[in-house]
């Protein structure tokens, strides 16, 4: 969505790090990123070898074809794998310890809808997030809707409302101590987040507090939505990406100005209190690794120049993640080689970041990031699908979540004839051959 030029500064009374470091540091990955945009893989720096396609679940044919999907998640106690379907409204359920398909659980979501133009309208999509906690699955959707699901019966127990705004609930996080659910809305203009308390008895849903990420209420201005958010329990923080902050230069508000942030926020008051800003990334995914570390996922790859890369680009693509210390938001490493993602997921199993990068310059691929090196040590390709204005949108590799007891990735697909059993669309299971598919690896 477009926004208006904002104000450069950013509130004295928000914490900021010291100065990142020099730009050229950053975009000195020129080999990695040819590499890369040849979907290769890399030598491996961690200890389980490379992932590669071990298995394709397919949608059911009584289901309409996956083409449009959200955000996925691996509860690891039940090895349940869930993943938000906006192209049947539903919340698919798969078997990660087996790899079947299990069931979908409808729950009145939006569902799929198109602009004027033809193309999905994701601002009043839905489902979008999902979460889990024991028998509880929260999931958000539109019109800025959040939905408790008692798992033992697939039931809708509680609904809430973060706003009057036909605009979705998007991506959200848990904190199961205290069972406070930050809930975002990006699509708003400005974007949002919403305290909601949960009675863990119940299920039931208590919206507690709103939090305006803009100048007046927050001290800074999201001038391109706002993104996945998590929990960290050390600190007792939420943190959530902000794409771009504060951007002055018209042509480059709404998703190419270079400078994003993360935004920390205390639970009890809702105040945002400490941003964290990083230089030519737009954070979309988020997520806590080991020694209180974030990996922010950059949705739009920059190019050697600190521009917003296109394919037409004079300049060679320059693609980053990042690797940010939660305690103080400082950079242990800009790590070279992808960018482009939306969710990413950290498997404690394997001690390997996740990225669903579908905007990867020379196409979409999964990227594997060693927790331990901080090292991009994998790419494989992946698929996006085109789509047909008012039939069906256009589907991106753009999810992904891990199952810990086994190691094994799962990558939403959408219909295609590239990858086995996927013509209805799939769940593409990635694991490294000597991982040998059992329990025990943490």
């Amino acid at each position: 969505m477009s926004h208006a030029p904002r104000r450069s500064l950013i509130s004295h009374s928000v914490s900021t790090p010291p100065v990142l470091r020099s730009v050229a540091r950053c975009l000195a990955v020129s080999i990695v990123s040819a590499i890369v945009a040849a979907g290769s893989a890399l030598a491996d720096e961690g200890d389980g070898g490379a992932v590669r396609l071990v298995k394709s679940i397919p949608i059911p044919p009584s289901l309409a074809p996956l083409r449009s999907f959200d955000i996925s998640w691996v509860d690891v106690t039940s090895q349940r794998y869930y993943l938000a379907d906006r192209s049947n409204k539903t919340v698919d359920v798969i078997d990660a310890k087996n790899n079947t398909f299990i069931k979908a659980i409808s729950g009145g979501f939006a569902g799929v809808h198109f602009n004027g133009a033809g193309a999905a309208n994701n601002d009043i999509a839905g489902p979008n997030g999902v979460v889990t906690s024991g028998r509880w699955l929260f999931v958000t959707d539109a019109p800025s809707r959040v939905v408790t699901i008692d798992l033992t019966n697939d039931q809708i127990v509680s609904t809430a409302s973060t706003s009057a705004s036909p605009n979705r609930a998007d991506e959200l996080a848990y904190d199961p101590a205290s069972g406070t659910l930050l809930v975002i809305n990006n699509a708003d203009d400005p974007p949002f987040g919403t305290l909601i308390s949960v009675n863990k008895t119940n299920g039931h849903l208590s919206v507690v507090r709103k939090i305006i990420f803009d100048m007046s209420h927050s001290g800074f201005d999201a001038t391109n939505g706002a993104e996945q958010p998590v929990w960290e329990a050390a600190t007792q923080r939420f943190y959530v990406s902000i794409p771009e902050i504060n951007c002055n230069v018209a042509a480059q508000c709404g998703g190419k100005f270079p400078l994003g942030a993360i935004a920390r926020i205390n639970p009890v008051s809702g105040i945002v209190d400490g941003l964290f800003p990083v230089q030519h990334c737009q954070p979309a995914g988020l997520t806590l690794g080991p020694k209180q570390d974030l990996l922010l996922g950059c949705g739009v790859a920059f190019d050697a120049a600190g521009n917003a890369w296109r394919t037409t680009d004079p300049n060679s693509a320059a693609p980053i993640s990042v690797i940010m210390d939660a305690k103080n938001g400082s950079i242990d490493r800009m790590v070279a080689g992808v960018s482009g993602s939306d969710e990413v997921w950290f498997n404690s199993g394997d001690g390997r970041y996740y990225l669903a990068a579908r905007n990867q310059p020379g196409g979409p691929v999964l990227g594997v990031i060693d927790a331990r090196s901080q090292k991009l040590t994998q790419v494989t390709p992946t698929v996006n699908a085109a789509g047909v204005p008012f039939v069906f949108p256009a589907g991106t590799a753009h999810s992904v979540a891990a199952n810990a007891r086994n190691n094994e990735v799962f990558v939403p697909l959408p219909a295609n004839n590239v990858f086995p059993q996927c013509l209805n669309g799939c769940i593409a299971v990635y694991a490294a051959p000597n991982d040998d598919h059992h329990e025990g690896h943490h």
